[in-house]
Order: structure tokens, then C-alpha cells, then sequence
């Protein structure tokens, strides 16, 4: 053409976004995670093709793969189904999370939300050992006495029941001043600990997992025996509680402010014995672990606490194979 722009077409490049789309609305209709072989027999595609595009739908956050190496919708989905407040999808989105937490610590490891005035563990990874092994979904769980209901109150997801604090064992907070107080802490320290509060012999700790603004809505926690979660073992399952609570947080779309929140002086790790209505902690307090970055585990964070599993008697520190999900009964150990 003379005397005039030239006009160029890319058909190319609309191939490559007509393909992409193909593959992220088969991977977004499927009713589960979806394998690589599958998606290129639906589409057609060639395998090079659907690896190629596979790789920049994963590198922009719209799939992504489960511990399988399946694919499932990205977290941009997540965080758009988020801007509504549903719970929809957060357990899929959570529970590599809870994995890897699961298997650095052994212990039973929950995910837990406030419904109806009480915490509901929604998701659950079980503890490695025999001794530790108690089903918590679906369970309610009082607020006041759990550590992952001490997170959902400290940070304002949840409210404290009205009337009378229920006292579940001789170390249960009741009196309101010292449950303040208590809630203050957590905020302080970024976790939450309990330490025979809701079971005699269970110790849990818990963080808290953040949306897009700031908000809590969830609260990710460790629990187990007393004879396990010792004083000096705890301060360590915290910081891996409160990083992996920070890694989900970043994957909901939250971003932490630049400034690290308050970390109090380290407090004695020594367990307590049964305090009065008027104390203000009834389990052992470890040295508070360095903050961590809400979207990247690692910098500056905090959370919430756990809900703490019943002990009950039996073989001790038996390591058994890892089920998640598994119907068989359990012992104890989660919130």
C-alpha cells in the first residue's frame, strides 16, 4: 500500500490468547483438580503448546498446581470469589498450606472459622502420631478457651459470647478482664496459645490468615499433648504456624503494611500451674517468633492460636502414617 498506513494483523497472538482461554476454561469448569493429560486431550492442543501456555496461566496467578501437580483455578480467582466474604474455595486454596505445616510440626493441624458464636475447624491435616489424632471438623469449639477462637476475637472476626465465660477445665479463662488481656497479647505476639484451656494435656497454638484489607478470616493452628508441645518446642511450632498463616494470607490478596507490628520481650516458657478466674494466661508463653511478613513468610506477621486437642491415655509418640481425611476414628489432638 502507497500512500497510507499500513495496517498489521497479529493472528498469531490471538491463536495464543484463544488457546490460553480454552485451557483456563476447562481447568475453571472442571469439578476437581485436572492433569496435564487431560487438558491437552480436551483441547486438542499439542503437549508442547499446553505446557507453554499452562506455564504463563501459572506464572499470572490464574491456575495452579496441588501437591499432585493437577491443576485447579489460580489464586486471582480466589481473591475475586473473596471480595464477596464467601468461605467458598478457601479450604481448596488452604490445604497445601496446612500440609506443609502438618509435615514440618506432626501434630494435627486446623483451619477454623466463627460460626454461630463458636469456632468450626473446616479443614483438618491429622497428627503423625497415635496419640494426637482427634477429628475437629465440622465440631464446635468455644471461643474463649481454643486457641483459634482467641485469634478470631483478638482481631475482631468474632465476639465474645454474652453472660457467663464457660469454664471447660480449671485453667479456662472466665473472668472478662483477664480474657482482655489475654486477647491483647495475642495481638502483641501475632499468635495465640493455649495450654490445657479447652482439654487438660492439650496445648495449641494458632495464627491468624488475612484477606485483601486487612481482614481475619480464618485462623490456622497446631495442637497436640502437653508431653509433645513442650514449652521449649512450642516457640518453634509458632513460627511455622505464623508463617504458613502468612504465605494463605498472601495467596487471599492480603498485603501487610510495610511497618512490623509490636513484638513484646521474650516471657518465661516455664508451664503454669491452674490459675484463677482473674489470671491472664493459663499456658506457657514461649519467645515470641520473628515476625513475618504477612504476604511472604519469613519477614513480619502474627496470628492466632489453634484450637488445643483432647489428651487422652494410650501408646505415646508412635509415629503412624500421615491420612488426610481419613474416616477412621481418632484420639485427639487439633483446633
Amino acid at each position: 500500500m502507497s500512500g497510507g498506513r499500513r495496517k498489521v494483523s497479529s493472528p498469531s497472538g490471538t491463536q495464543a490468547v484463544d488457546r490460553a482461554a480454552r485451557l483456563l476454561t476447562e481447568v475453571v469448569h472442571s469439578p476437581g483438580a485436572v492433569t496435564f493429560t487431560e487438558l491437552a486431550a480436551a483441547t486438542g492442543l499439542a503437549k508442547s503448546t499446553t505446557s507453554r501456555l499452562l506455564l504463563a496461566l501459572e506464572r499470572n496467578g490464574l491456575v495452579r498446581r496441588d501437591e499432585a501437580g493437577k491443576f485447579r483455578p489460580g489464586e486471582v480467582f480466589v481473591r475475586f470469589a473473596w471480595r464477596g466474604g464467601a468461605e467458598a474455595g478457601l479450604t481448596d486454596v488452604a490445604q497445601p498450606y496446612l500440609n506443609r505445616l502438618g509435615e514440618a510440626t506432626g501434630e494435627t493441624v486446623n483451619l477454623g472459622v466463627e460460626r454461630d458464636g463458636m469456632v468450626e475447624q473446616i479443614a483438618q491435616v491429622d497428627s503423625a502420631y497415635l496419640i494426637g489424632a482427634t477429628n475437629w471438623l465440622g465440631r464446635p469449639v468455644p471461643l474463649h478457651c481454643a486457641a483459634l477462637g482467641k485469634v478470631l476475637l483478638a482481631y475482631g472476626t468474632a465476639k465474645p459470647p454474652p453472660g457467663r465465660l464457660e469454664r471447660r477445665t480449671p485453667k479456662t479463662i472466665t473472668s472478662r478482664s483477664a480474657l482482655d488481656a489475654d486477647l491483647a497479647a495475642v495481638r502483641r505476639r501475632g499468635y495465640a496459645i493455649i495450654d490445657g484451656e479447652l482439654e487438660p494435656g492439650l496445648v495449641a497454638v494458632a495464627a491468624p490468615v488475612f484477606r485483601d484489607g486487612g481482614v481475619v478470616v480464618a485462623a490456622l493452628s497446631v495442637s497436640g499433648p502437653a508431653t509433645r508441645l513442650t514449652a521449649d518446642r512450642v516457640a518453634d511450632v509458632a513460627r511455622r504456624c505464623v508463617a504458613e498463616a502468612s504465605a494463605l494470607s498472601a495467596a487471599l490478596g492480603h498485603r501487610p503494611q510495610r511497618s512490623a507490628p509490636e513484638s513484646p520481650a521474650p516471657e518465661s516458657p516455664a508451664r503454669k500451674s491452674p490459675t484463677p478466674e482473674n489470671s491472664t494466661s493459663e499456658s506457657p508463653t514461649p519467645e515470641s517468633p520473628a515476625p513475618v511478613d504477612q504476604a511472604h513468610p519469613g519477614r513480619n506477621g502474627s496470628g492466632p492460636t489453634p484450637l488445643a486437642a483432647p489428651h487422652r491415655s494410650g501408646p505415646e509418640g508412635l509415629p503412624r502414617a500421615r491420612r488426610e481425611g481419613s474416616p477412621q476414628p481418632k484420639k485427639e489432638g487439633a483446633a
